[in-house]
């Protein structure tokens, strides 16, 4: 049987695989990603020399119009990211691939393949929350993605903010100190003047992160009573967060929900991504296997 393709991309880097699925990998590449028409043509050439493919997946970063009957299906909108807004990824390469597109978010993409093959196995609602460069969120609802008037923005919640006690105001061009302008990659080297992988040994730079970053996933909690929470990106790589995130998220629900609900213990409900970083690109191959 043809392969899949599967893009994920992101705003430092693409990455491209054929096969169909964890252990069916046949080919990988990871891109720069530089200008729109530069990524895009070296995306083309890597399917060409690496397929043919019988379908393509593609897990972008946002915002972004995924719905179907939209004449800007397959456009990135109005990222911040310079010279990426109103950019047409999905029409552009099932044009030049000649192949059918399926096209959503890195972060779904992501939610889907940790469903299909990783830590969300056996569940039908849960959370995949990314914290990297910024802070994005996917979520499968009774076996299914999450979409509405557009797809979910989990990085733009509004968290408490105490201005006093962390007078920071946040990286986000449209809200300043939303959960991506405080707790974001971008948001820890702007705060503290380094980039976080040289943040560690910081008690203080970690437990604020984990503040932020508990705050929001019990606004998650709360709203969509998800079954497990998957938290992935290259911030939560740091040693220090996660036993901080959990420890701060079970003080914050104070007993609110009980041990039964969240799993034996909260250790088990809050988890890294079973597929590591190779989430987003095996969601999107997943992506193109429901075409």
């Amino acid at each position: 049987m043809t392969p899949l393709g599967g893009i994920e991309t992101g705003g430092s880097k693409w990455h491209c695989a054929v096969g169909t699925g964890p252990g069916g990998l046949l080919a990988t590449e990871t891109i720069p990603t530089t200008t729109p028409r530069e990524t895009i043509a070296r995306a083309v050439a890597f399917f060409e020399r690496a397929g043919p493919v019988r379908a393509l997946g593609i897990g972008s970063f946002g915002p972004l119009d995924h719905d179907p009957a939209s004449p800007t299906w397959g456009h990135i909108t109005t990222t911040p990211k310079p010279g990426w807004a109103n950019t047409d990824v999905g029409q552009e390469l099932r044009r030049r691939l000649g192949v059918p597109v399926a096209f959503d978010t890195d972060v779904n993409a992501a939610a889907l393949a940790e469903l299909r093959w990783g830590a969300a196995q056996g569940l039908d609602t849960f959370c995949y929350i990314t914290i990297g460069t910024g802070i994005g969120g996917g979520a499968i609802v009774n076996g299914r993605l999450l979409h509405g008037l557009r797809h979910p923005e989990f990085g733009h919640l509004r968290l408490p903010h105490d201005a006093e006690l962390d007078p920071f105001p946040g990286v986000c061009p449209y809200h300043g100190d939303c959960w991506e302008g405080l707790a974001s990659g971008r948001a820890l080297e702007a705060r503290f003047g380094r980039p976080p992988h040289e943040l560690d040994g910081r008690d203080d730079v970690w437990e604020l992160e984990a503040r932020y970053v508990a705050l929001g996933l019990v606004s998650v909690i709360s709203v969509l009573s998800p079954q497990r929470i998957v938290v992935g990106g290259g911030v939560s790589t740091a040693p220090a967060l996660l036993p901080r995130v959990r420890a701060q998220v079970a003080a914050l629900l104070n007993g609110y929900l009980s041990a039964d609900e969240v799993g034996v213990a909260i250790d088990g409900f809050i988890v890294p991504p079973a597929l590591g970083g190779r989430s987003g690109v095996l969601g999107a191959i997943a992506l193109a296997e429901a075409l």
